[in-house]
């Protein structure tokens, strides 16, 4: 699954959140408005579909936790995954802890990850983005250099 918009969105005084509808249409009906919310990297916080996030659980499981690195991997990440449900006005209540972890008060941002969405605070989604044209080009090149978009092929598969 993956998602497709970025939406600046106002948390009210209680912590909810109003799910965009351009995002609600794009869920997995299944998952029935259940989502796990956990810290995500850069100070965000990951929504996870339920469904998405059953998968990754299930990978996090077959680490060993007789090891330490993924042991320590596994405190961290599973630390403060918390469910949350859509409510009747399509609200989301994303607790306070992680509120505070990402830093955010009101103003956010709601943009696709891989698979998720990324909660933001909107000042410093702002300053994670921060880069010019050139710098992403770099970046594109680095992290995508040896990809070539050949639709023809794509079509084939």
């Amino acid at each position: 699954m993956s998602f497709l918009g970025e939406y600046e969105i106002k948390l009210d005084s209680k912590g909810r959140m109003r799910l965009p509808g351009a995002l609600k249409q794009q869920l997995n009906p299944e998952v029935k408005g259940r989502f796990v919310i956990n810290r995500g990297f850069e100070e965000c916080l990951e929504i996870y579909p339920l469904d998405v996030w059953q998968k990754v659980r299930a990978k996090v499981e077959r680490l060993n936790q007789f090891k330490k690195k993924e042991r320590a991997f596994i405190r961290y990440f599973l630390r403060g995954a918390t469910e949350i449900v859509l409510d009747g006005a399509d609200r989301l209540n994303i607790p306070k802890h992680l509120l505070d972890y990402a830093g955010i008060d009101s103003d956010a941002i709601i943009t696709p990850g891989k698979n998720t969405l990324e909660l933001w605070d909107k000042v410093k989604y702002e300053q994670e983005l921060a880069m010019d044209s050139e710098s992403f080009a770099d970046l594109a090149e680095d992290v995508l250099g040896d990809f070539d978009l050949d639709i023809e092929d794509s079509k084939a598969e």
